[in-house]
């Protein structure tokens, strides 16, 4: 891929928010949420789209990423989503929300939800050692008096396993069930079980093979007859060679290229990283844990069921996540979510939900150096925060349409790229190396195309005039202080 022209960039984003229309509501109870048709015409979430659009593309152009498609849904909708980027850069293939990806490390929710469909059919109970149902498990515990190891601590990681069975992240040659198996005699113990939290690909391939040895099903075959299909998946399948596909490309090399990588069958460990999905999909699932049970849809699990999943069976030392199971708790600001996050070669994912808000995020790329996890919690942050907040009043801060002619690329001297809009009705700086959702810089209106930079995030530059030079017979002029960019159309 070609190197990025620039260095840094700063968006100016003047997103012209209207004040949402307010529904009537019953004084003897809470308003109702807004409904999914009055989210997706918001003019703040149009805004919160914009914003994360303008920082979002600027980070694929300065990072060379290959392309990036993302998600967001409000209880039982896909309220927004699109690709942006290539799905195959050579071939130039648009990204989509289409598009599908091996999406790893998430595929553990749907092992997990399999284990407990399981016991909800009394086939198996959480704390049954797991060489009650596989003889063969046999580990050389951490410690003289270790206790057997619990389906329940499979799906916590506090069973103490190590993390991974062989080398296969390095030759790309996973085990099949059968390794896996033999692979086992030979495996060691990190830690006692039940004395800290210890993640394990190793545990969720074990859990993949208890399915199969219960349910007398492949495990593919199982979680698409009892998860994909109830909830409408139908793009989502396991190691299969999909033509949607996108094609999956290495981190950036120093020259600016990335090397393609090719299609790896996860064999017997599917049920820890071998799930192909799409983002249309995975709204599907996101929206399932919303109902928990309960309301219209598929449920795939009772509600008692889905809160024993959801609750939190070990927090970090910071109290900034935790792990239920299959599911990863997170706190960003002062919300938590479950979802699950994963990497493989060529593809990095991440899901969150926000249980109470009723609103997720979906984040699939096909490369392994986009930091997944940053993008979707600037995605909740902005389009994400925009949705859960739909119905609330909208602010006074006064405006004028006519910044609208603001709005643009300027490219500075060293190459370095503004971009120009009104986020909540004022006008902000954002870098475009920053987060969308912490670095903005407000301009406090000064008149006749003229602004201060102020607060939040203004830096060295606090208290400096932004103007706009509207001199006719040539592009318009950013000014910041003394230094000024030209309008431009590009990055």
């Amino acid at each position: 891929m070609p190197k990025s022209r620039f260095a840094s960039t700063i968006a100016v984003l003047l997103f012209l928010a209207t004040p949402a229309t307010a529904q009537p509501a019953s004084p003897a109870a809470p308003p109702a949420a807004p409904a999914a048709a009055s989210i997706v015409e918001n003019a703040d979430v149009a805004a919160a789209q914009r914003l994360f659009t303008a920082w979002i593309e600027a980070q694929i152009a300065m990072r060379g990423l290959p392309g990036i498609a993302v998600g967001v849904v409000h209880d039982q909708q896909l309220v927004w989503s699109r690709g942006f980027g290539f799905a195959d850069v050579e071939k130039r293939v648009p990204m989509t929300p289409q598009t599908r990806f091996r999406i790893a490390s998430n595929s553990k929710m749907f092992a997990a939800i399999a284990i407990m469909q399981l016991r909800e059919a009394g086939r198996l109970r959480l704390d049954d050692p797991v060489a009650k149902h596989l003889p063969w498990f046999k580990v050389t515990p951490a410690g003289p008096d270790d206790g057997p190891i619990t389906i329940e601590q499979l799906l916590s990681h506090s069973a103490g396993l190590p993390r991974e069975a062989s080398d296969h992240w390095s030759s790309f040659d996973f085990p099949t069930g059968a390794q896996l198996q033999a692979l086992m005699a030979d495996r060691a113990a990190t830690f006692p079980p039940q004395t800290r939290w210890k993640y394990s690909n190793l545990a969720y391939g074990v859990a993949g093979l208890l399915v199969e040895r219960i349910s007398g099903q492949r495990w593919a075959d199982y979680v698409q007859a009892h998860i994909f299909d109830p909830l409408g998946m139908a793009g989502t399948s396991v190691d299969r060679r999909d033509p949607l596909l996108a094609t999956p490309y290495a981190s950036r090399r120093p020259d600016g290229s990335r090397r393609l990588l090719p299609f790896v069958d996860s064999k017997g460990m599917a049920s820890a990283t071998g799930v192909t999905s799409d983002v249309e999909d995975l709204a599907k699932f996101i929206s399932a844990q919303f109902r928990r049970g309960a309301g219209e849809g598929a449920n795939i699990l009772s509600a008692g069921s889905w809160r024993e999943m959801l609750r939190v069976r070990s927090v970090d030392e910071d109290w900034q996540s935790g792990t239920g199971l299959g599911f990863a708790h997170s706190r960003y600001k002062d919300r938590t979510y479950v979802g699950h996050g994963g990497g493989y070669p060529g593809n990095t994912t991440m899901t969150l939900a926000q249980l109470d808000d009723k609103v997720g995020v979906i984040v699939l790329t096909n490369t392994n150096d986009s930091n997944a996890g940053d993008i979707a919690r600037q995605l909740m942050a902005t389009v994400g925060n925009a949705v859960a907040n739909a119905g609330k009043p909208a602010t006074n801060t006064p405006w004028d349409p006519a910044w609208a002619r603001f709005a643009g690329r300027y490219r500075g001297s060293s190459d370095g790229i503004d971009q120009v809009v009104l986020l909540n009705r004022q006008l902000v700086l954002l870098p475009g190396t920053a987060l969308a959702a912490e670095t903005k810089v407000v301009l406090e209106p000064l008149g006749e195309g003229r602004f201060r930079l102020t607060a939040p995030t203004g830096g060295a530059a606090i208290g400096e005039i932004v103007r706009f030079d509207e001199t006719p017979g040539r592009p318009m002029r950013l000014y910041r202080g003394d230094s000024w960019a030209t309008r431009t159309d590009d990055f």
